[in-house]
């Protein structure tokens, strides 16, 4: 018999995500929280936004942290590196989906 940890980030009584080590969850489990704090902002300060739109866009600056520190301070777009690659989702001739990398220019 193996004996497993889990770390669950649990929000509002609802499991978001299970991870293998605690670093990982506290990073998830922070990110949500800056997630949370931008939703909120974002509500305060554009009325015309519904929840949805608001969580969505909070999630997203959370997520992207580092690329939108970087904008703050230079007032421009990382460079793109040629690490960076988008997923992209193709039909074959026979209409069943594809999905392969494409290098970001």
């Amino acid at each position: 018999m193996t004996v497993e940890t889990k770390f669950v980030v649990v929000r509002k009584g609802e499991e978001k995500m299970t991870f293998a080590n605690k670093k990982e969850a506290d990073a998830y489990d922070k990110m949500l929280d800056m997630a949370e704090a931008f939703t909120d902002w974002l509500l305060q300060h554009q009325s015309a936004l519904d929840e949805t739109q608001a969580e969505t866009l909070g999630l997203l600056l959370a997520e992207q942290k580092d690329t939108v520190q970087h904008i703050l301070r230079t007032s421009k777009l990382p460079a793109a590196t040629p690490a960076t690659a988008v997923v992209k989702e193709e039909a074959d001739a026979t209409g069943n989906k594809k999905v392969r990398a494409v290098k970001a220019a």
